[in-house]
């Protein structure tokens, strides 16, 4: 019994002198979120959404017919997707 008391109070010692340790070490890690906030941001939604967007303009332009002019307006709709995702990832960083 004894010895459990002791271990136990070891423990909580070790426990509560690594708190003021852990407690300083937040600051500086919340200075280096800052400083790479200057690194441009990842945003793979927008990345993937731009990748899928160009496969379906391919897919589009190497279509065999013109679909009654549907194929030719799903391109520019394409076109202007691909706009909003480059504008969209330009105004994340201002």
């Amino acid at each position: 019994m004894k010895k459990t008391f002791a271990i136990l109070s070891a423990a909580a010692l070790a426990c509560a002198i690594s708190l003021p340790a852990a407690a300083q070490q937040q600051p500086t890690a919340k200075l280096k979120r800052v400083q790479m906030g200057k690194e441009r941001e990842k945003h793979p939604e927008i990345e993937g959404a731009i990748t899928h967007l160009r496969e379906a303009k391919r897919n589009l332009e190497h279509a065999a017919h013109d679909f009654g002019g549907h194929r030719v307006t799903a391109l520019k709709h394409v076109d202007e997707a691909l706009e909003e995702c480059r504008l969209a990832l330009e105004s994340d960083k201002k």
